[in-house]
């Protein structure tokens, strides 16, 4: 009763969220009609893909000659720069996506910044949607079966599930997608989230 409780509470917080951001990129294509069944990995999946969307046109909208911005304006001394917030989040996603899978990341994530060695904007984007791509193949992997049972989690000893960390790794995106708004207003870009529709 209680994994079911879980399950309808997930999905409805996630459906919700769902509607307000509707999907994009892979998953978009294969959205099903409003009155068929979805599986927990297709709800997951396409909510992903709305996170990857945000994000990715986010760090895509800032200027290369951006990347090393850092606000001055303010208690802004130990803050990472746009780039290495780009990095920071791909890291996450490899480490949330192992989790998921219960696998070692399949590439070195490089630490809380990701890997220095990165520079350009072209690597870090490369960077950063090879690691939401890996996040999508760990969504698809969730079932019902496997949704709330325990496993390691990718950081500290807490107790885990495929669940809390499926909704771990969304949180951490938006949490650092709202930093990085910042950074962008404070060059004079409006984020592509934010911008008029046509």
């Amino acid at each position: 009763m209680k994994k079911l409780f879980l399950l309808l509470f997930a999905l409805s917080i996630v459906g919700f969220a769902q509607t307000q951001n509707p999907p994009a990129g892979p998953a978009a294509a294969q959205a099903p009609s409003s009155s068929a069944p979805q599986s927990v990995s297709t709800v997951l999946d396409r909510r992903w893909s709305g996170v990857e969307k945000q994000f990715t046109d986010l760090a895509d909208a800032m200027p290369e000659d951006k990347y090393s911005f850092v606000p001055t304006a303010g208690d802004f001394k130990t803050v990472r720069n746009f780039g290495e917030q780009v990095r920071h989040v791909a890291a996450g996603n490899y480490e949330y996506g192992a989790a998921i899978l219960g696998e070692k990341p399949p590439v070195d994530p490089g630490g809380e910044s990701g890997p220095e060695n990165l520079k350009t904007k072209a690597e870090i984007m490369k960077f950063l949607r090879d690691s939401f791509a890996y996040v999508h193949r760990a969504m698809n992997s969730i079932t019902e079966a496997n949704l709330v049972t325990p496993i390691k989690p990718p950081f500290g000893n807490a107790p885990a599930t495929r669940l809390a960390v499926a909704s771990g790794v969304m949180t951490h995106v938006y949490d650092h997608y709202g930093q990085l708004v910042v950074y962008l207003r404070m060059n004079s870009i409006i984020p592509p989230a934010s911008r008029p529709r046509r």
